[in-house]
């Protein structure tokens, strides 16, 4: 019972900051929060990882190293103190790198941390790089892409706590849980190896459609 009151005194600090009023956190209701923002995106089938991922790994090895299983650190707790620093490097990130297209497309590419200028990935590994250098374990930081609702993909770092997903987003100044994001998920790095990926699945109403470079 305390682990429970718990989890949903934490959905319900993520809906006020991602909705930006307790008037519209309570229209959720706990049963309604319990089932849709508590969900975690589920590991489907091995799928190709991105081409521009495959370089980031060739430039940044200590980035895509897998660890070894600390059952110790398996389930992270979502603390305050954990919430203050995901919250800390997600808008200092989104701060710090100014928006800038790739005019090249796929082939061109590049995923690269701490750029002055660049697109989301650059943002997503960026956030995932910086949170690995403060000691969160590589397995809970899964870089994932989605596809937004004008059909652009788009690269983001999901953290995995113990009981939800939670994504950071250089779209969106606030944290929310993958069931949030209205995203359609497509694949992500798998927690027992960053340099594989998989299709991935959170209950969206949006279509699938086919990966950008697969």
């Amino acid at each position: 019972m305390r682990q429970t009151t718990r989890i949903l005194g934490m959905v319900a600090m993520i809906t006020v900051t991602a909705y930006g009023s307790t008037s519209q956190a309570a229209f959720f209701g706990y049963p309604r929060a319990l089932k849709f923002q508590l969900e975690r995106m589920t590991f489907e089938t091995p799928a190709l990882a991105p081409l521009a991922h495959t370089r980031f790994c060739m430039q940044y090895p200590a980035d895509c190293e897998p660890e070894s299983v600390d059952f110790r650190r398996r389930n992270i707790e979502l603390t305050q103190e954990r919430w203050d620093e995901l919250n800390a490097i997600n808008r200092e990130v989104n701060r710090d790198i100014k928006p800038e297209l790739n005019q090249g497309g796929v082939l061109a590419e590049r995923w690269q941390i701490a750029p002055k200028a660049g697109e989301c990935h650059d943002y997503a590994v960026t956030k995932r790089h910086e949170l690995l250098e403060r000691g969160w374990p590589a397995r809970s930081l899964l870089l994932s892409e989605v596809i937004v609702a004008d059909g652009e993909h788009h690269l983001v770092l999901v953290v995995r706590m113990k009981n939800l997903d939670l994504v950071l987003d250089n779209l969106s100044a606030n944290i929310r849980t993958v069931a949030m994001t209205n995203y359609h998920w497509v694949r992500a790095e798998l927690p027992s190896n960053p340099k594989y990926w998989s299709t991935v699945n959170v209950p969206s109403h949006l279509p699938r459609t086919a990966m950008l470079d697969d």
